[in-house]
């Protein structure tokens, strides 16, 4: 079995120059940790991690934490997540928290047990438990996705929420429409009530008052959608228009418009927060916001490093642009497929100039 004196020997440099490159203890040039690497392959050298924790303090493993990892778009996150990790040199632990107040302190506890080196959490509604178990043990953590107020030392990183789904909003406005419903998300979490605010900004933008009976909580889930959508559509006055706050709301939305019998865009207008790969194969085609959920797993493992190399900075949030993605649904022409060029950022929508709907 080759040992690190092998590698050593190999790659022309000393043991402590490999011990630096497998530890990241100290800067090693681009050409002689490549010299390393190179030797460790050669030689089929396999670095001991538990031997390598004792002298460094650190597993080089970082836990996740994030509820609904069939969604799509935390699909998208979760492989962000993993790349920078694995480009760092770090390990994932995972664990799926199920949006469950009581679950998310255990899962949060069984992977610090593990001895991870920070976590990456999506919080819950009800974040209490969390807080106070990362601030007692002074866990190093990032909350992506969903803000939380409080946390002095928690990092966060999230897509913009607010102006994308004024945006929506707007459009739909310029598009005539007078009454436009919101199937919201579920109480509690930072990107409903930003969505929300989103919503009645996008209202105010374009002249049109707030109705709160336009607006219905769909639960940020697709069955919860099916009910807050077919109470908006039960409304003496119901809406013309739509726009869904996550992407299994969409599908729940579009399910009880399917069993309703009414069309998209003919009889009700559509968009959606949250573009998923399968949006442009509906009929029409789903115009949507698209978050970037990759890059944000890439900074979330990028701004833990951070704070696991300088404990005591400041915490920062970060927050990313949506882009939003124009299609049919909304009751504009369809445009050729690929769509690639009618992508902007989200707010900036465009608008026709059809009259009004009642």
């Amino acid at each position: 079995m080759a040992t690190m004196a092998d590698v050593a020997r190999s790659a022309g440099v000393s043991v402590a120059t490999v011990s630096h490159v497998l530890n990241g203890t100290r800067p090693v040039l681009p050409h002689t940790r490549q010299a390393v690497l190179d030797a460790m392959d050669e030689l089929g050298y396999t670095p001991n991690a538990l031997a390598r924790s004792l002298v460094t303090s650190r597993t080089r493993s970082i836990g996740l934490a994030v509820s609904a990892i069939g969604n799509p778009y935390f699909t998208e996150i979760l492989q962000g997540v993993e790349a920078e990790a694995l480009r760092h040199g770090y390990g994932l632990l995972l664990a799926d928290p199920h949006d469950d107040p009581v679950h998310e302190r255990e899962v949060v506890q069984l992977l610090h047990e593990r001895r991870v080196d920070g976590l990456i959490v999506a919080p819950s509604a009800q974040p209490s438990a969390l807080l106070g178990y990362l601030e007692r043990h002074r866990v190093p953590a990032v909350f992506l996705d969903r803000l939380v107020d409080g946390p002095r030392d928690i990092d966060q990183v999230c897509a913009e929420s607010a102006g994308p789904t004024a945006g929506l909003v707007t459009h739909l406005a310029g598009l005539g429409h007078r009454r436009i419903g919101l199937v919201a998300g579920l109480p509690g979490l930072s990107t409903s009530s930003e969505r929300v605010a989103g919503y009645r900004d996008g209202l105010a933008a374009a002249g049109l008052p707030y109705d709160e009976r336009l607006v219905a909580h769909g639960e940020s889930a697709s069955a919860g959608a099916e009910r807050a959508t077919a109470a908006l559509l039960s409304l003496d006055a119901p809406p013309t228009a739509l726009v869904t706050a996550n992407n299994a709301m969409t599908l729940g939305a579009l399910r009880t418009l399917r069993d309703r019998g009414l069309s998209v865009p003919g009889d009700l207008a559509l968009c959606c927060f949250d573009d998923f790969p399968w949006a442009d194969l509906f009929s029409p085609r789903l115009t949507a916001v698209a978050q970037p959920g990759r890059e944000i797993g890439v900074q979330a493992v990028r701004v833990l490093l951070e704070r696991l190399d300088t404990p005591d900075r400041p915490a920062r949030t970060l927050r990313l642009p949506c882009t939003f993605v124009h299609r049919g649904s909304c009751g504009c022409p369809e445009e050729p497929r690929p769509s690639a060029g009618s992508q902007q950022p989200a707010g900036r929508s465009p608008h026709s100039t059809k009259g009004p709907v009642s």
